[in-house]
């Protein structure tokens, strides 16, 4: 077999493995097939016999390359003209390709690209190729330029940022959850008692004028009001998940894992006291936020 042949078989072998580095990296599905065509492209440009490992070669080449397009990448410009097209959209099914974006993303989290998306290019490199993809140090040092040793803080800095903290005990934390989850839960399936039911009788919504339909107000009161306009907007929480927002629980509203909307609760008594819809970017880039992992985990 020669070598180009030869290559092509372990390109082939490590193609989907490579696409799922390249996504994970980079938070888009166009962005990560151009990463591993080009991936491609410089293997088959440098490969020779003398390549060892090919597998740990083919994955050196296409970190490198995400990271170059992490550091070059400018912010991009997607957000909606109005949010209400998020209602639009169709969320991931179990009979779609899985090859579409929507699809990678809600496999992946959303939560979880939302937050790899506030760490630096080498922090989210070290983070996705250690944690994710079990690529040792010493590998991941030449990528990033650093020492194992310094590669090895940029994974912890990382894993510190993505996990977050909350200061509250395990038992509160649990029970939270429950109340956020019941949310999201009775807005997908639009039950409008479920979501009565979770919410206190004088909750109160505020939002800022970019999260919310021109004809909505600023501040709502009542829960029967703050159900009923929940149910307004329910394909929203198709793209919602639970997430930390300063060590509190929250909701990120991600559609394919872009950030567009984070939800700060209020909790008291295992009802929802208050919410405050954030969807202003400046504000947004603000926020600490965190996967809502177990307290003590």
């Amino acid at each position: 077999m020669d070598t180009q042949a030869e290559l092509a078989a372990h390109f082939d072998h490590s193609r989907k493995r490579l696409r799922n580095i390249a996504y994970r990296m980079l938070g888009s599905a166009d962005e990560a097939d151009d990463a591993t065509q080009e991936a491609w492209l410089r293997a088959s440009s440098a490969y020779t016999s003398a390549v060892g490992n090919v597998q740990a070669w083919l994955t050196t080449i296409v970190a490198r390359i995400c990271l170059d397009m992490l550091r070059s990448r400018q912010r991009r410009r997607e957000d909606y003209t109005d949010l209400g097209e998020l209602d639009q959209l169709a969320p991931p099914s179990d009979v779609a390709d899985p090859e579409d974006e929507a699809v990678l993303a809600d496999s992946v989290g959303l939560a979880l690209l939302v937050v790899l998306d506030t760490l630096t290019p080498a922090e989210r490199v070290a983070f996705v190729l250690h944690d994710l993809f079990a690529v040792p140090f010493g590998e991941i040092a030449g990528i990033v330029e650093r020492t194992p040793s310094a590669a090895k803080k940029l994974a912890s800095r990382a894993r510190q940022r993505v996990h977050g903290n909350t200061g509250v005990p395990p038992a509160d934390f649990a029970r939270r959850r429950k109340v956020v989850e019941a949310f999201l839960a009775a807005s997908r399936a639009g039950d409008l008692e479920a979501l009565m039911a979770v919410l206190a009788p004088d909750v109160v919504r505020r939002g800022d004028r970019v999260a919310l339909p021109a004809q909505e107000e600023l501040e709502v009161r009542g829960a029967r009001r703050i159900a009923e306009e929940t149910l307004t907007n329910s394909g929203r929480a198709h793209f919602a998940e639970p997430i930390l927002v300063g060590g509190e629980l929250g909701i990120v509203v991600a559609p394919r894992g872009r950030l567009r909307l984070v939800l700060l609760l209020g909790i008291d008594d295992d009802r929802i006291t208050s919410v405050e819809v954030i969807g202003e970017p400046d504000r947004l880039r603000e926020l600490d936020l965190a996967l809502p992992g177990h307290p003590d985990s």
